[in-house]
């Protein structure tokens, strides 16, 4: 017999919000996990995985030159610890994935790149705190965070799951 359960995030059970605060607490990061397969992923991979997204979302703000400053630079997105990383640069009009360091390098747990993406944290209280950390060229690290700040731009990162989970495949067969 085919049924399904709820989503656990979907729960709004105190006793659930206090075992997931003590998993993330106790648990061990997934930051070598990812690690490890990110130094095993090919860069026309990640390359053919995210340029496309990243031209989609900032498409407006390409279009209307406010990446220009950009042209030739190249910032790399890090999550603390090294591993897993992007670089991104910017050439001809178009964002791209490339293999190698950055320029700058903004640095951060996944929680604050999520709340970034998801625009539900101010970049600059993000900074402040610490969350995020940029090193290396700091005026290109920063006018890249401002810029993300002034263009409207919005990610959601549960879309590709509520994406997959309404594909037929995915779905039970009926029971005769």
């Amino acid at each position: 017999m085919a049924f399904s359960l709820p989503s656990i995030a979907s729960l709004k059970s105190p006793l659930i919000g206090q075992t997931l605060l003590v998993l993330r607490e106790y648990l061990p990061s997934p930051v070598p996990v990812l690690g490890a397969i990110d130094r095993r992923i090919p860069v026309p991979l990640k390359q053919l995985a995210a340029e496309a997204p990243l031209n989609r979302i900032f498409g407006q703000a390409i279009n209307d030159g406010e990446f220009d400053d950009f042209e030739g630079r190249r910032i790399r997105l890090e999550v603390n610890g090294g591993q897993p990383g992007i670089t991104i640069g910017f050439w001809a009009g178009r964002l791209r994935v490339i293999d190698g360091p950055g320029e700058a390098t903004i640095r951060g747990s996944l929680a604050a790149f999520r709340a970034l993406a998801e625009r539900r944290q101010d970049p600059d209280q993000l900074f402040f705190q610490r969350r995020l950390v940029i090193e290396g060229d700091t005026e290109l690290g920063l006018r890249l965070k401002n810029l993300l700040d002034s263009v409207e731009w919005r990610v959601k990162i549960d879309y590709l799951s509520k994406r997959f989970k309404s594909r037929p495949w995915r779905q039970s067969k009926p029971q005769i």
